[in-house]
């Protein structure tokens, strides 16, 4: 009896410290300022939502663990939802370093954008080998006749401060082998909004291994209506009765 109410006791102390928000870390994606402006190669695009892998879109600030596994903790989270913040600060730190009008899907505009931009990233993780790795692919579209499309590849790796432990032996007398301590969560966000910024300096001079293809016709803007004439009708034949007379006697 004494041991079920301990139990009880631990659960809910548990719980209680789950649902303190003071123990609850929440980290901006906010890639820093560029120190550097580039040519303004994009006028204006709309930058479409960037497509994020699940253990991103989860919330939880993520990492790699010696097993090989992801694993994240419901208490250090990302402060907005990890799609809109990386699409809205990602379309602001292209404007700032190139000039060029890049602004999130939804287009709010009268004018439409000169060029649509697709960011599909495929890794966003702290990697056991102390490495954050950006790694995906961004396509710029132009439906203008002759204009440049491009298909780009990206793989950035920003060095965590990953620090060497030594690990202890069973007897506590030392002598183990040396390993690695994970990132903090503010190490990894922080290492994630390098990553950002440099991935916008990339998109923004139409950087990284790929194709540039050119837009062969423009986008159909409509329905056309111009339609072949119509061929003429045959002619009919009368039906029997058509011709005969139809004598009428006047009236009296």
């Amino acid at each position: 009896m004494r041991h079920g109410l301990t139990l009880i006791l631990a659960a809910a102390a548990a719980l209680a410290g789950c649902s303190n928000p003071e123990r609850v870390e929440r980290y901006l994606i906010n890639p820093p300022a560029a120190g550097t402006r580039v040519g303004n190669n994009l006028g204006t695009a709309e930058l479409r939502d960037v497509s994020l892998p699940a253990y991103v879109l989860s919330g939880e600030v993520a990492w790699q663990t010696p097993d090989g596994a992801v694993r994240s903790n419901t208490r250090t989270l990302w402060a907005d939802n990890p799609e809109r913040a990386f699409t809205l600060t990602l379309a602001r730190s292209i404007t700032e370093m190139s000039g060029a009008t890049v602004i999130a899907e939804p287009w709010p505009l009268a004018e439409p954008p000169r060029r649509r931009v697709e960011v599909r990233v495929e890794t966003a993780l702290a990697q056991l080998n102390g490495i954050y790795r950006l790694k995906g692919a961004y396509y710029v579209s132009n439906e203008s006749s002759g204009a440049a499309n491009h298909a780009r590849m990206f793989d950035i790796q920003v060095p965590l401060p990953v620090a060497e432990k030594r690990a202890s032996s069973s007897l506590g007398l030392g002598g183990g082998a040396a390993r690695r301590s994970p990132a903090s969560p503010a190490e990894i966000a922080a290492a994630q909004n390098a990553a950002i910024a440099r991935l916008a300096a990339q998109i923004a001079v139409l950087g990284g291994p790929g194709d540039t293809i050119a837009t062969s016709a423009p986008a159909d803007t409509g329905f056309s209506f111009d339609l072949a004439p119509l061929p003429p009708l045959p002619e009919l034949e009368p039906l029997p009765g058509d011709n005969d007379v139809i004598a009428v006697e006047p009236a009296a």
